[in-house]
C-alpha cells in the first residue's frame, strides 16, 4: 500500500465519494478540513498524479437592493396590476401607482412591462392614462427567478436552466441583478487516484506542532513532522482596507499639499452670493433655476452680515460695472436673493469665499475637495452628488500658459492620462475660459471640467487686484480614468467582489 499524509488521504477519499469534478469548498465540507488545508493536500496529490486541477470560471448572480425589495414586495408591474384588478380592472395610472406604492417616475417603465407581458392595455382619456387589465396574470418567469435568487446572497448561474439564464439577463438590464465571475479550482480524481483508493490507503501520521510534553520526554525524535509547501495556494483572505475612491481623494489632497497648496474650506449649505453673485453670474442666469440647483426649503435665507462689506461692490458691478471697466449686466440686483440658501452647486463658491477672506495671502496657492450637488439625471457620467477639486493661484504676472501647465500636470500625474487637449469654453466668471479633456488608452476621452482666469468683475469687488487662475475639475472622472472605470456609479459600489479585488496599498 502507498502511504499518504492524513490530509491527502482524507481529501482523496472525499473526492472519490463526491465524484469529479469538485471544488475546495465541497471537499472541505466533506472532510471537515479548512479550505487552505484542502488546497495544500490537493496540490500535493496533483504533483503525485492522483488528482488534476483546472481553473474553472463560474458566473454568479446576486440581487441588488432594489431586486431584493421586489423579490419581497413584488415587481412594480405586478403591484399595479393587482391594484387595478382590485378596482374592477380599470383605473387611472397615477392613482394606481399611488395606491401600489410605485414612484410616479417609474410609470413609463411599468407601462412597457405591462404591455410586453400582455397584462394590460393603456387608454388615453382627457389627458389621463387609464390602465385596463387584460387578465389576472399567473406568476411570470422573472418573478419566479427573483424568488430563487432571493434564497441566497449569490447563486451559481451554471445551475440555472437556459430559460432562467435568459430571464437573468433581463433582470440585469433592469438593474435588479449583478453578475460577476469567480475563478474556482475544478479538482478531478485521476485513474491513478481511483486505483489507489480501491487498493486502500495507509495514512502517514504526522504532527504540525510540538507540545511541551513531547519536548520533555524526547518523543518528538520518533515523530514525523508535517511538511509544508510554501508555494501551495491557500484560501483567499480579504484584509481591511480603505475604499479605493476614498483613498484616491486622500492621496490627491496630500499631493496638492506637497505642491505647496493650502486647503480652502466652506459649507455645503451656501448662499447665492458666494455660489453665484460674487462669481459674476447674473441673477437671471439659467444655472440658478430649480432644474440646476437645490434650493433649501427651510430656512430660505441666511445671514448676509459676514459679507456685507462686499455686497454693495458686487451689486454695483452687476448693475453698471462699478470700478471694473465693465458695463455690468445692466439689470436690477436683489440683495435679498443674494442671501438665498442653496446646496453648493460647484466648488468655485469656496474660491470666492477665499478671495474675500482676511486670511488670503498674495501670492498664494489654494485648493479644495468640495462636495457639490446638482439635480442631474443619474447616468454613467453624472450623479446628483459629486466632488470637485477646485484650485486657484493668486499672484502677479500669471497667464493662461501657467493655467494650462497646471491642468496638463493634473491630467497626466493624477489621472494617468496619455494626452490632453484644451477647448475654448464660456463661464460668466472667467475670461479666457478653457475646458480640459484628456485621453487614456483603453478608456477614451474624458471631459474633466472648466478653468480660466477670473474676470476683474469677480476679483476687484472682493478686493483682489492681481490675476487669479482657477479650475474646477470632476474628481470622480479623474479617478475613473486612473482606475479604468467607465461608469461613475461603480465608485460607490457595494459589490464586495469588486471592492475585494482593488489593490491594497
Amino acid at each position: 500500500m502507498i502511504e499518504l499524509r492524513e490530509h491527502e488521504a482524507r481529501a482523496l477519499q472525499a473526492l472519490a465519494e463526491l465524484g469529479s469534478p469538485a471544488n475546495s469548498a465541497q471537499i472541505a465540507a466533506k472532510t471537515g478540513l479548512d479550505e487552505a488545508a484542502v488546497m495544500r493536500a490537493v496540490f500535493s496529490l496533483a504533483e503525485k498524479g492522483y488528482v488534476s486541477v483546472k481553473d474553472d470560471t463560474v458566473l454568479f448572480a446576486s440581487l441588488t437592493s432594489e431586486g431584493r425589495n421586489y423579490a419581497e414586495k413584488g415587481l412594480p408591474e405586478r403591484r399595479i396590476l393587482k391594484v387595478v384588478l382590485d378596482h374592477g380592472g380599470r383605473m387611472e395610472a397615477s392613482e394606481a401607482a399611488q395606491v401600489a406604492g410605485v414612484p410616479m417616475e417609474m410609470l413609463p417603465i411599468v407601462y412597457g412591462w405591462l404591455k410586453k407581458k400582455g397584462w394590460s392595455t393603456l387608454v388615453k382619456s382627457d389627458d389621463r392614462t387609464i390602465i385596463v387589465a387584460q387578465k389576472d396574470a399567473e406568476g411570470s418567469r422573472d418573478e419566479e427567478l427573483l424568488r430563487v435568487l432571493a434564497r441566497s446572497t449569490e447563486t451559481d448561474a451554471s445551475r440555472l436552466s437556459s430559460v432562467e439564464l435568459a430571464e437573468l439577463h433581463v433582470l440585469k438590464q433592469r438593474r435588479l441583478v449583478t453578475l460577476h465571475e469567480r475563478v474556482d479550482k475544478a479538482i478531478s480524481i485521476t485513474q491513478e487516484g481511483l486505483k489507489l483508493v480501491e487498493q486502500g490507503i495507509t495514512i502517514q501520521r504526522e504532527i504540525s506542532s510540538l507540545t511541551p510534553e513531547m519536548l520533555a520526554t524526547g518523543s518528538w525524535r520518533h515523530t514525523r513532522l508535517r511538511k509544508y509547501d510554501v508555494q501551495a495556494e491557500v484560501a483567499p483572505t480579504w484584509p481591511g482596507k480603505k475604499q479605493p475612491y476614498r483613498r484616491f481623494l486622500d492621496e490627491l489632497k496630500w499631493k496638492l499639499i506637497a505642491l505647496g497648496f493650502r486647503e480652502m474650506t466652506g459649507s455645503i449649505v451656501e448662499t447665492m452670493f458666494f455660489n453665484c453673485d460674487a462669481l459674476y453670474m447674473p441673477q437671471d442666469h439659467p444655472a440658478r433655476e430649480v432644474h440646476d440647483i437645490y434650493l433649501v426649503k427651510s430656512p430660505e435665507y441666511g445671514d448676509s452680515t459676514p459679507f456685507a462689506r462686499y455686497l454693495d461692490n458686487v451689486k454695483e458691478t452687476h448693475e453698471n460695472g462699478w470700478k471694473t471697466g465693465s458695463t455690468g449686466w445692466r439689470s436690477p440686483y436683489s440683495k435679498s436673493e443674494a442671501s438665498r440658501l442653496i446646496l453648493r452647486s460647484h466648488g468655485t463658491a469656496e474660491s470666492a469665499r477665499t478671495l474675500a477672506s482676511k486670511e488670503l495671502q498674495i501670492p498664494g496657492k489654494y485648493f479644495s475637495i468640495a462636495r457639490c450637488f446638482r439635480p442631474d439625471k443619474v447616468d454613467r457620467t453624472h450623479l446628483t452628488e459629486f466632488n470637485q477639486v477646485e484650485g486657484i493661484v493668486v499672484g502677479e504676472g500669471l497667464s493662461l500658459r501657467d493655467l494650462l501647465g497646471v491642468l496638463e500636470r493634473f491630467a497626466i500625474e493624477i489621472a494617468g492620462a496619455d494626452k490632453v487637449k484644451f477647448n475654448p469654453d464660456y463661464f460668466p466668471f472667467t475670461e479666457p475660459s478653457v475646458e480640459l479633456q484628456a485621453y487614456k488608452e483603453g478608456v477614451g476621452w474624458f471631459e474633466f471640467g472648466g478653468s480660466g482666469i477670473f474676470r476683474p468683475e469677480l476679483t476687484i469687488p472682493l478686493g483682489v487686484k492681481v490675476p487669479v487662475i482657477a479650475w474646477g475639475l470632476g474628481i470622480e472622472r479623474l479617478f475613473m480614468m486612473k482606475a479604468g472605470i467607465n461608469d461613475m456609479r461603480t465608485l460607490f459600489s457595494q459589490d464586495l467582489n469588486w471592492l475585494r479585488k482593488q489593490e491594497l496599498v
